[in-house]
């Protein structure tokens, strides 16, 4: 009875590992990550994720999860902060939107849009913003990654 609850527990052990081994082999498969089309070091993605823990975190999360309850309007009638990992939505917009809404503002991505996220021009320079967005690409799983590179090649580079 002992050998085999020994064993029981083994290749449940065994199972989560292989598993995680597959998560991890999911997002190495794409060799590099890339940002208005141009391929990103990983110096650059190393001072995203500092830039990131130190402008963005204090409101999307230090995992990038957004705030509780991310889709409910505030009191304030404005919206909480969503994920960037792949339960939210960032991987849905194209490289050029998610420069142009981070350094200038929601609104102006989408008109009339009031949010309490700040544009950061003039707090972050271009390339500390491509940084920062390349980082959060790279966390991405190879779908999500996958289909915001489509989105991307789709609307082009910025002009």
């Amino acid at each position: 009875m002992r050998v085999r609850a020994m064993m029981l527990a083994g290749l449940s052990f065994a199972g989560v590992a292989t598993a995680a081994a597959f998560a991890q082999v999911n997002r190495s498969e794409r060799a590099e990550v890339a940002f208005l089309g141009v391929p990103v070091t990983a110096q650059e993605i190393a001072q995203g994720k500092e830039l990131y823990a130190q402008n963005c975190a204090s409101c999307h999360g230090p995992d990038m999860e957004g705030q509780p309850d991310w889709k409910r309007t505030l009191e304030s009638g404005r919206m909480p902060a969503p994920p960037h990992d792949e339960t939210g939505h960032t991987w849905h917009h194209s490289d050029s939107q998610l420069f142009t809404l981070t350094k200038l503002g929601v609104g102006s991505v989408v008109p009339g849009y009031e949010s309490d996220m700040p544009a950061f021009d003039g707090i972050l320079t271009d390339a500390e913003i491509r940084a920062t967005l390349a980082y959060i690409k790279s966390t991405w799983p190879k779908r999500q990654y996958e289909y915001q590179a489509e989105v991307s090649d789709r609307e082009g580079p910025e002009e």
